[in-house]
């Protein structure tokens, strides 16, 4: 795999590990401190209407012993609108913007354009805008972690899913917004991503989230039929 096609892998994380079961398990139990901590969780982005701040991730290949640095800038906008810009190890940006995503390469000239259902999205996502509930997919406990500046939780999807084991969000306990998640494959790889200096309720436009691509790129459409 390419870095270039890694990098790209790593910018749709949340999306390609997110996709909703169409049925709908049966909520978990959780201890009462864990549900207090999420209860918060949920409220702080449901009361958010807008966020940015800066990223780092790091996507740890288990089965090739390596690991995959990255950072830049993410906006998050109600309803459903987010934005990350990658500027290293190279410049690349991902939008989704309601029902449509675009992938834009400024190197290689090209913007990809593709239909994303942002209503079968998961709560693993969607509670970022204030909607979906985690513990209605998730059984969420809390882990010991002595590294974490937060509080360290576990979610175990309930109905599973063969496209990640679990996720862990590390929780600023005061504040109740997410410090770091970090999405495990199957095969034991990681991608953790932590927000840095994040900022709620900056007054975003929809303007942000549009892109201006360089002279000369190629626009590939992805959410017109093949023809035959």
């Amino acid at each position: 795999m390419s870095p270039r096609r890694a990098g790209w892998l790593l910018a749709v994380a949340l999306l390609s590990h997110a996709a909703l079961a169409k049925e709908r398990p049966t909520p978990g139990t959780m201890a009462p401190e864990v549900r207090s901590l999420v209860n918060r969780m949920q409220k702080f982005y449901e009361g958010t209407r807008d966020f940015k701040a800066a990223f780092r991730q790091v996507y740890v290949y288990k089965a090739f012993n390596r690991t995959q640095q990255s950072s830049g800038e993410v906006l998050f906008k109600k309803p459903a609108m987010m934005r990350w810009d990658y500027e290293e190890p190279s410049k690349r940006t991902f939008v989704l913007s309601g029902e449509t995503a675009y992938a834009l390469d400024p190197d290689a000239l090209t913007l990809t354009k593709a239909s994303v259902a942002s209503n079968q999205l998961s709560a693993s996502v969607t509670f970022l805008w204030g909607k979906g509930r985690l513990a209605d997919e998730f059984r969420i406990e809390r882990t010991s972690c002595l590294s974490c500046e937060g509080a360290l939780l576990t979610l175990m999807p309930l109905k599973p899913d063969a496209r990640f084991e679990q996720i862990r969000l590390e929780v600023d306990p005061k504040s109740a917004q997410v410090l770091r998640s970090t999405v495990v494959d199957p095969d034991g790889s990681e991608n953790t991503i932590t927000f840095i200096n994040l900022k709620t309720n900056t007054g975003l436009t929809r303007e942000a989230f549009k892109l201006t691509p360089p002279a000369g790129t190629q626009v590939i459409d992805m959410t017109k039929p093949s023809a035959p």
